[in-house]
């Protein structure tokens, strides 16, 4: 049962990546096709995300109000639906409008998933299944590019919106299939629920947990967006190519996800999210000392950076859910809103015509490193640990 449950946790985590990773190798056709700039066609990155974070802000509280399901359902049945607009696109400015809708519907399935496991396990068994997320939604942005370049190679980059939609109903067999874990508060009134994002806002350990997180994220969303340009760009690599280095990327953070699995307990939560957070700070300096005369030498640092994340993200999510006793759907939304915001801005940041984007990558992972573990370090002292 428990096993069944972390794999549907998983699943509705990974909407994000899948959505966008899969989609990451037709990025330079479309560009090509359409004849558009780079910066247009990451339009259909970034107001995804942008879209996806403000819905998180309606599905939280209403999973609060009227139970997990009910809202979770509609939104993957709004993210199929719009997957298959995705894929009838016939230029790029309906293909950002279908993005648009699909980010909606997709925001249901990140803030809710973080509910549902806060409402079902202690915090011990929590952090563990956390970890165990994160190590099987790692397989996610491996896999994905490489689905996408296949498709991208026999058939055509709308059968990569179809594949997406599939996914939806896979996820959405899955949560009809699960129990509801929370029965919800239906006397509450508008102004209730505003007044839980005033508590949870008021929540100062919570918010500066939400903070480190969101500012450490700003690399690798850096990355995301810009790898394909640089690698099958700048490196001149084939999509193939590409998939191989970007699944790499992925792997290292499902490695950093499985050490703080594997060392976790023995090491302690604080420890993980300083060694991780150090280790951003050390692959940004890393990327700034190299010359990029070849793929490898901007794959290493980001690697690095990469790891890290994965070593402090299940327990940094743990340790925020921790500063919360109630209004948990509504604290969800808040962590993946301020996580994702941070990584659209990111994303539009590195679609502009930058001079040298690897050295500009470098430089954000130097900043968000060191603004994060500074940050880290003046908070920890103030934070509820169980």
């Amino acid at each position: 049962m428990q096993i069944r449950f972390v794999l549907l946790l998983a699943l509705l985590t990974a909407f994000p990546p899948l959505a966008t990773d899969m989609y990451l190798p037709a990025i330079p056709h479309l560009v090509e096709n359409w004849e558009h700039s780079l910066a247009i066609v990451n339009l259909t990155l970034v107001l995804f995300f942008v879209t996806y974070c403000i819905s998180l802000l309606f599905y939280g509280p209403l999973s609060d109000r009227f139970g997990r399901k009910p809202p979770l359902i509609s939104g993957i049945l709004l993210f199929i639906a719009a997957s298959l607009l995705c894929a009838f696109s016939v230029n790029i400015w309906m293909l950002i409008a279908a993005r648009i809708i699909q980010g909606m519907g997709a925001g249901a399935a990140s803030s809710i998933s973080l509910a549902m496991a806060r409402d079902r396990l202690e915090s011990g068994a929590r952090e563990r299944v956390l970890s165990q997320v994160s190590v099987i939604m790692a397989v996610a942005p491996m896999v994905s590019p490489m689905i996408g370049s296949l498709i991208m190679e026999y058939l055509s980059w709308p059968w990569v919106f179809i594949a997406q939609g599939v996914m939806g109903v896979v996820a959405l067999v899955g949560v009809l299939a699960t129990s509801e874990s929370h029965v919800g508060d239906t006397d509450e009134s508008l102004l209730k629920l505003l007044q839980k994002y005033a508590r949870v806002f008021s929540n100062r350990p919570f918010m500066g947990m939400v903070f480190c997180n969101a500012v450490i994220s700003l690399p690798l969303f850096a990355f995301i967006a810009g790898s394909s340009s640089l690698y099958i760009r700048t490196f001149g690599l084939g999509e193939s190519t590409f998939a191989v280095f970007f699944g790499a990327n992925a792997f290292c953070f499902m490695s950093g996800s499985m050490t703080c699995m594997r060392f976790g307990r023995k090491l302690g939560t604080l420890t993980m999210i300083s060694a991780g957070y150090a280790g951003i700070v050390l692959g940004g300096i890393m990327m700034l000392s190299n010359d990029f005369s070849g793929p490898l030498q901007f794959a290493i640092p980001m690697g690095i950076i990469t790891f890290s994340l994965g070593l402090s993200r299940p327990p940094s999510n743990n340790l925020s859910l921790e500063q919360v006793t109630k209004d948990v759907g509504t604290a969800s939304s808040v962590m993946v809103f301020s996580y994702f915001m941070c990584g659209a801005i990111s994303m539009a940041l590195v679609s502009l015509e930058w001079e040298d984007k690897l050295f500009y990558i470098g430089w954000l992972s130097l900043a968000s490193g060191v603004v994060g573990f500074s940050s880290w370090l003046l908070l920890k002292r103030h934070l509820r640990i169980v």
